[in-house]
Order: C-alpha cells, then structure tokens, then sequence
C-alpha cells in the first residue's frame, strides 16, 4: 500500500470516528462537510488501490518477459501489457480529477432569477424563451422546476421570474450559467426585418438551508400586500402576497403567485435565505486567492457570458470561446454541450493551477 492510500485511510477512520461523536441535531453542519469528505475519499481510495493492483500486474508481466518465454507467449503478454496501460491512463486521469477540491454546494437545489435587461419588451420574450430552454434542460435531467414568483408581461415575456430547480445536482449542472446573457435577432414586432441586440441576467442560487446560514426572525422585515391581479374577480381581497427584508443586509425577497399567505412566506422565506447565503460566498470568495474560479469566470450577473444569434443560428461563450452552429436545438433545452465544455474547462483550469493545501480544524 502506498503512503498516499495509507494516509487516506488513516483520514477516513478519523472522519468515522469524530462523525460517531458528533450530534446530528447539534452539529449538523460539520457532519455534512465531513461526510462529503469521506465520500470524496472514499472514491480516491478505491481509484488508487486500484491503480496499484494493475502496476502489480504491469510489473508482474515484466519479470514475466525477463526470465524467458516463447514467442507465442510473449505476444500475449505484451498484449496484456498494452491493455494494462490503456486502464492506467483511465484510472490516472480519474485519480487527478478526484483531487480537484469539491464544491460542496454541487449537489444542491438551486433557485434561478431571470430578468429581462436592456431591450424593452424583447428583453423580456428573451428572458421568457430562457426560462422555456431552462425548464426544457431540467426536465431531461430529471430535475423538476417549481415557479417562486413571476411577473410577465402582455406579450407573453417576462419582466422577472424566479423558480427553484429541485433535484440532486442541480447547481452542478447550472452553476455556470450567472450573468448576463444577450440575443441578436429580428423581434416579431419589427416590420424592417432589423436585428435587434438585447439583453437578460441570470442568477443562481444554490437553495441554502438553515443549516448553512441562519436568519433571525428579529432580522427579517415582513411586510404583506393584496397580490395584483389582472383586474376584475381574479384580483384578491386578502393580503396573501409577502415581501421580506433582512435588515442587516437590506437584501429583500417577495412571493405573490400563491394564494395561500403560508405558501408565500415560505418560498419568499427559501429565495431570502439563498440570496443572503450567495452574498456570505461572495464575500469569502473575495478574500481568498482562487485563480480556478477568475479563469472561468465568477458568474457574477454583470458579467456578459453568452450570445445567442439567430439569424447566424449561433451560440457562443465568451467564457471559453466557444461556438456552436445548433442554436435552435439548444433553445429546445439542449445544453449538455455547452456545460459539458464549460466543466471540462473547468476541471482543466483547476489541475493547471497549484492548490493550496490549508490545515483543518477537525
């Protein structure tokens, strides 16, 4: 067993031990980070366990061909040789992503705010047509879409929409999509066949739980208002819709499209507590040296990340220089290969840069 596999076992039994002491109702953040640690190390171990079995058989063949044998066998044995290599080459570059430090926010839900930017009305079709794509991606993935709150407008766009994704994996699969995104094309409502440039910003949240950033009910400013309507019978009489304000921060977060009062403190509740834990992350990403997360880009929502034009039918990234030719397909919800670029960039980044090691109070 080699020193690294030692250590690594060593780590886990320690892990296991300090999990068995802890009490979940009391430290169940620290379980949390612990038990994604064991996970990861978990997964290393066997990767490098493995990858010494098969240098045991690549050596073995070796001294194999060194005492002698026939030709036949020899042919056979420089087979197994290259077949041996092909798994380490696999298993090496499994090893090296194992060790590129995890987002422990990957696996979370997550909650998206769309808004359309410069460009009026065709501002806000766009932001409707990503919320479509958005809506479209999840669901090929398995992960369901919930609407927290939403105001359209007449011609079927969107001034804002905020909606949870709700399913493992899902900031994983969307963390790279913040900023602001921007369309080039003939808008409906343009008879001079002109292209238009418009704009609409993307946020995502992963869904933050109390366990991760607690909000005191003495912080949070409740303020409650008739939910508007589009006039008439369908507009209530009753104060169901909730605007919320932590106060220490002033980050404020509002919900109006259930008619149930509970209902919308509870999600207004869920999008208040994600933006405030998405600030704490900023501001700690701010004070740390991370050239992995600047080379891709922050995802901060000012930051133009993408175009889309139509006429050319082309997608492009400005993050990573990429362009595809399939933009209606993507429009469709076919994004795999637009985030499979921009995680493999990534990861390639990340093994490019030094990670400092830094010392654990566990």
């Amino acid at each position: 067993m080699s020193l690294e596999t030692e250590q690594l076992a060593r780590r886990i039994h320690e892990i296991d031990e300090r999990v068995a002491n802890l009490r979940y109702d009391v430290d169940q953040k620290e379980i949390q980070k612990l038990t994604l640690e064991r996970r990861t190390m978990d997964s290393l171990f066997e990767l490098l366990s493995h990858e010494e079995s098969l240098r045991t058989q690549f050596a073995d063949n070796d001294a194999l061909l060194a005492e002698g044998t026939d030709s036949e066998f020899a042919a056979m044995i420089e087979e197994d040789k290259l077949r041996l290599r092909r798994e380490l080459d696999a298993v090496h570059a499994q090893i090296e992503e194992e060790r590129i430090p995890k987002d422990l926010d990957d696996d979370k839900n997550i909650i998206v705010e769309i808004r359309g930017g410069v460009g009026g009305d065709e501002a806000a079709l766009f932001a409707a047509d990503l919320f479509r794509m958005y809506s479209y991606f999840a669901g090929q993935h398995g992960l369901k879409i919930e609407v927290i709150s939403s105001h359209p407008t007449e011609i079927g766009g969107f001034k804002e929409v905020v909606f949870s994704v709700l399913g493992v994996g899902s900031y994983k699969l969307f963390k790279f999509e913040s900023g602001v995104h921007r369309v080039q094309r003939v808008p409906e409502t343009e008879a001079s066949g002109r292209i238009h440039t418009s704009t609409a910003t993307v946020a995502v949240l992963p869904e933050a739980e109390d366990v991760d950033v607690h909000i005191d009910d003495d912080d949070i400013k409740l303020e409650l208002f008739h939910a508007s309507g589009h006039g008439g019978q369908n507009v209530q009489k009753v104060e169901t819709a909730v605007r919320m304000t932590h106060i220490p921060t002033g980050i404020t977060a509002s919900c109006q499209d259930e008619r149930s009062q509970l209902k919308n403190k509870e999600k207004a509740l869920k999008v208040l507590r994600s933006r405030v834990y998405e600030l704490m992350k900023e501001k700690a990403d701010s004070e740390m040296i991370d050239e992995r997360r600047a080379q891709i880009g922050s995802g901060m929502r000012n930051m133009r990340i993408r175009t889309y034009n139509f006429p050319q039918g082309r997608l492009t990234d400005h993050r990573i220089g990429l362009s595809l030719y399939n933009l209606p397909l993507i429009m469709e919800g076919n994004l795999d290969p637009v985030v499979d670029a921009l995680h493999r960039a990534s990861r390639e980044r990340t093994l490019e840069t030094p990670i400092l090691q830094g010392n654990d109070d566990d």
